[in-house]
This record gives C-alpha cells, sequence and structure tokens, in this order.
C-alpha cells in the first residue's frame, strides 16, 4: 500500500507529528507491533551501538612457508600460537594456505588427500585445532588450477587443485572436515579471463547450499587483489577480500615500500562495516627485512585500518619483541573495535605528512595515526575539529607507550620520527549530528532529504531491531553510489533497538539514503539514520557547466593512469576532490588529478596518479569558472564538448566554451 506520509522528517521535528498523530489516534507503528507508538523507539545516538563481528585474527601459513606445509608444521605453529600467549590475546586462526593439496580427486570428484602429508586426513587437522582451542583455514582457487600450477615454490607444479566445477563439492568437503574459514584465491580465474563479480557471487550461492546441507558456515576470504574491485560488490559476498597484491612473494625480504602501498590501496570506507572488511594481505610482522620501529608501524598501519591481522612469521621461532609487537593489547583493541569501521585521512597539511582518524565505539572516541613519509622527524597535529569531535579538550593517549599524555585543547602535536608513525587514542566530545526517523510501515525505508554542509565522508549510525536468533541483511545505497550488503546481528527482540555504524560518501546538499531487502534475508527494521560530518574528509566535486554532471573516476577504480570522466554527480568518495594549499585537486585521499605524462599538448588525458607533487598535478582555479594545469597552462576539458556519462576528461586550449567550465561544490 502506498504511504502518503513522507519517508522521513528531520528529528526537530519527529516530536510535534508524534504528537499530533497521538491526538489523532493514528497507529503510527512503522511495521512493529501496534503495542509499541512511535515515540517509544529511539533515536540513532551512539549509546546503543551493538558489536559487530572484528576482523580475523591469527596465522597463516604462506609467508613462511610457502607450499611446505603437512600436518607437522601446522602442529608447531598452532601450539607456538599458544603457548607464546598469541591465542590468549585473541589469535585464534591457524590457515593453510597453497600447497596442502596436490589436486588429485576420486572417481565421484571429491579430494583425495595425500595422507603421508596430512596423517588421518584433513579432518585430522582441523579436530587438532580446534583441540587447541583455535579455528581452521583452508585455501582453494576459484578456477580450474590453482596459484601453485601457475606459479610453483617449493614444490612442483600442482595441477587441478582448484575448485571450479565444484564449488558446492569443495565447500560442503571443507565444512564436514571441520573448517571454519577458506581463502579463495584466482590464479585459476585470472588466466581463464573469469569475471571476478560473478565468480565470486557463484562461489557465495554454493556457500550458502552446502551450509543447507551440513549445518555449518565457512567465513568467506576473497582473494582476487582488487582486481575486480572488489569494495563495490564483495561485502556480502566475502567477509573479507583483498584490496592489493601480494604484500611480499615467495622469495623477497619484506620491506616499507611494500606495506605502505597496501595501505594505501585498501583504503575503501564504505565497503568496511558491520563485519565486512577490506583486506590488505598477511602481517610480515617479524619477518627478515624489517626492524622493531617498522613490525611497529606495520602493526600500526592494519589497527587504524581495520584489516585482518594474520601474522605470516615463524611463531615457533619468534623473539620475545615480535611476540610483544603483535600481542600488544591497545594496538589490537582498536584492529578490533567493536564498531568495526575503517580510519580515513583527514589531514596532510605539509605533503607526506598525514593525519588518519578511526572512529571507534563510544561516545567521542577516536584512534588516530600520525604518518611521517618523510626522511626527517617532523613536528604533527591531529585536530579535533578533523575529527568529527568538537573543540573542547579532549584527553590523549600514547598507543604504543601504553602513557596517557595529557588533555589537549582544540588539537594536539608531537614529533613523530622520519619514515615512522605515532598512534594515539582520543577520548573527546562528539560533534553534532542531524537525525532522520522513519515515519513509515517499511522495515527498509528510504530517507531522503538528508543535508550535508560538504561532500565527504559522514559517520551514519542506523538504528534498527532485529528479533530473529540470526544476523539479518539489507542494502543502503546514497544517491546512485554503489549499494552496499549490510549485517544487522540480532538485538533480542522485535521492540529492542540497536545501533551499528557505516562510513557513507554524501554530496554536498540533500541526498538520498535507500535501504532494501535483501532477497533470500528476512530484513531488520530500519528506524533511523543519524548522519555526523566527519570534516576532515570533506571536499569538493567538480561540477561542469554543460550537463550538472561531475568530474568522476569509472566504477571507484583506484588504477593509476586511469583516465577521468564525466558522470552523473552522485557524491561518491571518486568525485570528491580536496584542494590542498599546494594546489593538488587530490581524490582517494592519497591520489591527484594530473595531466598524463606530464603532457602539454592538446588531448593530453587527464587521469588519476599518485601525488608527487609534480606540476603536472598542481591547478589553478580561475574566476570565470576554467581550471587550468599548470605545467601546461590548457584547460580541464570534457572531450569535444559532450556531455553524456563517460565523455572523457582532458586538457585543451583554454577557449571559454561550457565545457571548460566548472563549479566547485
Amino acid at each position: 500500500m502506498p504511504h502518503t506520509r513522507p519517508s522521513w522528517i528531520h528529528l526537530i521535528a519527529a516530536p510535534v507529528l508524534t504528537l499530533v498523530l497521538a491526538l489523532a489516534g493514528l497507529a503510527a507503528t512503522g511495521g512493529r507491533p501496534p503495542t509499541v507508538p512511535l515515540n517509544a523507539e529511539p533515536a540513532a545516538v551512539s549509546t546503543t551501538q551493538i558489536g559487530v563481528t572484528p576482523p580475523p585474527l591469527g596465522w597463516a601459513s604462506w609467508n613462511t612457508f610457502a607450499s611446505s606445509i603437512d600436518f607437522n608444521v601446522i602442529k608447531q605453529q598452532a601450539d607456538a600460537l599458544v603457548s607464546s600467549g598469541m591465542a590468549a590475546a585473541g589469535y585464534d586462526h591457524i590457515n593453510l594456505d597453497d600447497g596442502w593439496w596436490q589436486g588429485a580427486r576420486d572417481a565421484n570428484g571429491n579430494i583425495a588427500v595425500n595422507e603421508s602429508l596430512w596423517p588421518g586426513g584433513m579432518k585430522a587437522v582441523a579436530d587438532y585445532l580446534h583441540g587447541r582451542g583455535l579455528k581452521a583455514g583452508i585455501y582453494t582457487d576459484a578456477g580450474k588450477q590453482g596459484c601453485g600450477f601457475y606459479y610453483p615454490t617449493t614444490r612442483p607444479a600442482t595441477p587441478n587443485s582448484g575448485m571450479e566445477g565444484h564449488y558446492q563439492q569443495d565447500l560442503e568437503s571443507f565444512q564436514r572436515w571441520g573448517f571454519d574459514y577458506v581463502k579463495i584465491d584466482f590464479c585459476g580465474g585470472r588466466e581463464e579471463k573469469l569475471n571476478q563479480e560473478a565468480t565470486y557471487k557463484a562461489i557465495a550461492a554454493a556457500h550458502e547450499a552446502a551450509s543447507a546441507v551440513t549445518g555449518r558456515r565457512l567465513v568467506l576470504s576473497v582473494c582476487e587483489w582488487g582486481t575486480g574491485l572488489t569494495w563495490n560488490w564483495a561485502p556480502g559476498t566475502g567477509d573479507l577480500w583483498r584490496t592489493s597484491n601480494d604484500i611480499i612473494f615467495y622469495g623477497q625480504t619484506a620491506d616499507t615500500t611494500k606495506m605502505l602501498t597496501n595501505f594505501d590501496q585498501g583504503i575503501h570506507p564504505a565497503a568496511q562495516h558491520t563485519g565486512y572488511t577490506n583486506d590488505l594481505d598477511m602481517l610480515m610482522v617479524g619477518m627478515n627485512g624489517l626492524n622493531a620501529a617498522q613490525n611497529r608501524l606495520h602493526m600500526s598501519l592494519w589497527a587504524i585500518s581495520g584489516a585482518p591481522l594474520l601474522a605470516g612469521n615463524n611463531l615457533a621461532t619468534m623473539s620475545s619483541t615480535t611476540r610483544d609487537i603483535l600481542t600488544q593489547p591497545e594496538v589490537l583493541a582498536i584492529d578490533q573495535d567493536r564498531r568495526g569501521l575503517q580510519g580515513v585521512k583527514v589531514a596532510e597539511d605539509t605533503r607526506n605528512l598525514q593525519v588518519y582518524s578511526k572512529v571507534l565505539a563510544g561516545t567521542g572516541k577516536r584512534a588516530v595515526l600520525l604518518l611521517n613519509r618523510t626522511g626527517s622527524a617532523a613536528q604533527m597535529t591531529v585536530r579535533w575539529a578533523d575529527l568529527g569531535l568538537t573543540t573542547a579538550s579532549a584527553s590523549v593517549r600514547n598507543v604504543w607507550s601504553r602513557a596517557d599524555v595529557g588533555s589537549s585543547g582544540t588539537g594536539y602535536t608531537t614529533s613523530v620520527p622520519a619514515n615512522d608513525a605515532v598512534l594515539l587514542t582520543v577520548s573527546g566530545t562528539e560533534a553534532a549530528g542531524d537525525t532522520y526517523e522513519d515515519t513509515t510501515a517499511a522495515a527498509t525505508p528510504t530517507f531522503t532529504g538528508v543535508t550535508a554542509g560538504a561532500a565527504g565522508t559522514k559517520l551514519v549510525d542506523v538504528t534498527y531491531a532485529n528479533g530473529g536468533s540470526t544476523v539479518r541483511k539489507a542494502t543502503v545505497q546514497v544517491n546512485g553510489q554503489y549499494a552496499y550488503q549490510l549485517a544487522f546481528p540480532p538485538t533480542g527482540s522485535a521492540t529492542t533497538y540497536r545501533t551499528v555504524s557505516i562510513l557513507a560518501h554524501l554530496a554536498k546538499g540533500t541526498n538520498t539514503v535507500r535501504f532494501a531487502a535483501v532477497p533470500g534475508s528476512t530484513a531488520p527494521d530500519v528506524d533511523a539514520v543519524r548522519v555526523q560530518s566527519i570534516p576532515g574528509t570533506n571536499g569538493v566535486a567538480l561540477v561542469t557547466a554543460t550537463a550538472n554532471r561531475c568530474v568522476d573516476f569509472a566504477m571507484n577504480t583506484v588504477a593509476n593512469g586511469s583516465q577521468a570522466v564525466l558522470w552523473d554527480c552522485s557524491g561518491g568518495r571518486n568525485e570528491t576532490f580536496t584542494q590542498t594549499s599546494r594546489n593538488e585537486l587530490v581524490v582517494y585521499g592519497t591520489k591527484c588529478l594530473d595531466a598524463s605524462g606530464g603532457g602539454t599538448a592538446n588531448g593530453t588525458k587527464v587521469v588519476l596518479w599518485d601525488c608527487g607533487n609534480a606540476t603536472n598535478q598542481k591547478w589553478t582555479v580561475n574566476s570565470n569558472g576554467s581550471i587550468t594545469n599548470n605545467a601546461s597552462g590548457l584547460c580541464l576539458d570534457a572531450e569535444g564538448g559532450a556531455v553524456a556519462n563517460g565523455t572523457r576528461m582532458i586538457l585543451w586550449s583554454c577557449n571559454g566554451q561550457n565545457n571548460q567550465r566548472w563549479t566547485l561544490n
């Protein structure tokens, strides 16, 4: 039945509407039991937060052992995980990576295990790990061939070790053996040119079918290295998904360059929420090539990102220093925070002096990383206002030293060593937000008129009820951006409301936030959203004068060299640029609008590239609406004067035409 009432009202107006409805004797139930009046439902506030599934903690075999694994290796590492105190600190997964299976199947297509390597078979492995209080992880490939066929390491090439053609069969086998987690690689899928999204969604469907047979569920780890732009579609398809290439290849020495690269490529805040996680790859802590300070930096980066922490060092031989770094409780608490969000960059006043902030559970709680990517020690400042806190005094704690460093006024300044970071927690006063109540009978409503004073990443708390005994699912979509699947844990009853949080990208002005049911899942009862700015993420859209479309990087691509295009304005992170004091236009926090190859000729492509302080990455915004590249003096131009979605952005001689005129909104 169509609803005659508006789908939302601002919190200020909510009490008035409730009073009018009560006086009129209307049953404003919002789809809930008629005994529960609308005014009994809470507004979305942080004190009602419910904890979500944290990212996995554990150990994985690849970085140290490559393909040379057997039952004895796994027992040794599991025993060390327990005896070292890592298990007590929360590291509870032991994950077998590539090399455990040699690719044979029996006449019925079931996996045949080499029992000289795995006495008693794989069930015996899972039973042993469970007996030690741990969870068991296993590995496969989405294609016909696994990675060990294309990239053999310590064992010969292994044919036919992928799961293609046996998706449900293999997943049932893993579940019956007692495994809890499966990493699904994509070497075979890549060679066969399988579509990443379609393939992993087929695997997820097979997993649901297998679970219906066995009654067990696996944590699904999607490992296609971000090649299919996982951050757009993987939440809910998998529980975690890789966002970049391997952090270390077989035979390499660990270094901080790859660590920082994977960190940068893994920041996709709208995708990480409610127990779904961007995966920056396994840890290199304790491996050859990194000193103690670099190991602490590694942990700090992964913790502020809220990434899975899967150690890859040899646990049986690690030093006490390595163990202490891996088990530092306050660092782990940041990574495992029950709100389940990712840290985002909120400031870079000076090139390569970057400030990241992660919203933590509770009120006014933040983790802050001051990252100095220069070769000299530097004074760095975090401003409370950038974090979404008021300018009232806040208390600050140095996480690694586990020392309170006092209360500060509007921010905190400290010295950060060269090529290092300082990790802090901040307890301050939460800034004001706007709450929008659902007044319809829809379980998954649409909130229109959600306003933002500036484009940027916002903290959105979603108040809901789930009276069932299992997680319920719904999607959320802002404007025309990708729809993300959310997980809503049980709240205890259909009239008990709790809050989960997401980070959403909003456009300046009016936005639409739409919830929708997920086919096959009972929807939660969404009641309200509270929207709060994180001002350090704010930026502008570059809006063309010809079609009211925005400069955009298609499908949220982050690949260097991707050409900018015009697209319908949606407020997405791929359309939000920060103007820096260095005359850059920065998108995604670390990427610059760039004249390709430093070109200065008409037709030069305008592309995405890592910010490097080059002149071809500097732009002047002129009073006549044109934007000129400082290296060439040419104008940012919609090619050929076209206005359609997908029109490419180039440099061209300035001519004053509308396809070279832009509004920064």
